[in-house]
């Protein structure tokens, strides 16, 4: 199998190592914009480069694997559709929920798979807390609690292309919350701040933010996430339920240093960056990618599950921006308006 990757950044130059090294995966080709850092990719990690974007498409690869700039990937993914290239693309699906609607609608109409990269859904501590809860062994759910929290923030530059902390960060846990549990979310309430570098403000941004969640069978979550946690890369779930707990993320590596007296916790090193922390479920959802590329999986995470979590942080962008609770029916039915 000959893979595509389009896109030689830092989440590209990831997901080309893990490529390379896959079962199954005879070969792979890379491109980019930018055709000498795909060439000194190629060059460094022993992988051939496509003189450019169409010179890939003309290779006819298996599978494509999209890992290019934001704004790049609505037009990528619409060209694997039309030449019937099996394709994976990371999130976010498009630049804003008009884009992202056109993109589900085209893939629902074409034999093509699509899978969108959340990661998480392939941590295998989420997936054993999503076990144990559907197998009766929490009893009633009745509380999540997500973080998600950068050890240091981003360049500024990335934050005016970033989509803002709700849509960069905090949709993975909203598109978690939402495989883990089954259910839908029905209403947020968000607040946002800004405590660290004033380029968050300029970008209209917040490097820390809050939200409440109602679900349609009136489970609560909350969701924080933060640009500023010194301690360490720390993304955790807590799932509650009447009988028993899970939490996930709670492991040697975790950043969690305790304020009780006396009590030792032995640890490794805090993880420092998502690639640290999710570096064996990055492994495991390419894995997945290549069985559907071959035909013999669905596609684990589609663009209409990409919609939804969307969906879900354009209102608590709302929310955090208005003051007032906002209800997902209507965010739902404006789309569909456009």
């Amino acid at each position: 199998m000959q893979i595509g990757l389009i896109g030689t950044g830092r989440i590209g130059a990831l997901h080309a190592r893990t490529l390379r090294d896959l079962p199954g995966v005879d070969a792979v080709l890379v491109a980019d914009a930018d055709a000498e850092r795909a060439r000194q990719l190629a060059g460094t990690i022993g992988l051939q480069a496509a003189d450019d974007i169409d010179a890939l498409f003309a290779a006819r690869p298996d599978g494509l694997v999209i890992t290019a700039a934001t704004s790049a990937h609505a037009e990528l993914l619409l060209r694997a559709l039309d030449e019937r290239v099996p394709v994976f693309c990371e999130k976010p699906v498009a630049l804003d929920v008009p884009g992202t609607v056109e993109i589900v609608r085209r893939a629902e109409d074409s034999p093509v798979p699509v899978q969108i990269g959340f990661q998480r859904r392939f941590d295998a501590g989420y997936r054993e807390a999503r076990r144990a809860l559907h197998a009766g062994e929490l009893g009633l759910l009745h509380t999540l609690r997500a973080v998600t929290a950068d050890q240091a923030p981003p360049h500024a530059s990335y934050i005016p292309t970033s989509g803002g902390l709700f849509r960069d960060c905090s949709i993975h846990d909203f598109d978690i919350l939402r495989w883990l549990t089954g259910r839908e979310v029905v209403s947020v309430y968000a607040q946002g701040a800004n405590r660290g570098e004033a380029f968050f403000r300029e970008g209209d941004d917040v490097d820390t933010c809050a939200a409440l969640l109602r679900f349609d069978d009136d489970v609560l979550a909350t969701v924080t996430a933060t640009r500023y946690n010194g301690a360490g890369h720390d993304v955790r779930l807590e799932v509650c339920g009447s009988r028993d707990s899970r939490i996930v993320g709670l492991d040697e590596r975790a950043p969690l240093p305790t304020a009780e007296p006396g009590v030792s916790w032995r640890r490794e090193q805090p993880y420092a960056t998502f690639a640290d922390r999710f570096a064996d479920a990055y492994v495991t959802e390419l894995a997945a990618f290549t069985e559907v590329a071959a035909g013999r999986a669905a596609s684990p995470c589609t663009p209409a599950d990409a919609l939804e979590a969307l969906y879900v942080a354009e209102a608590c962008d709302l929310s955090r921006r208005t003051g007032e609770p906002v209800e997902l029916a209507g965010i739902r039915k404006e789309a569909g308006r456009r």
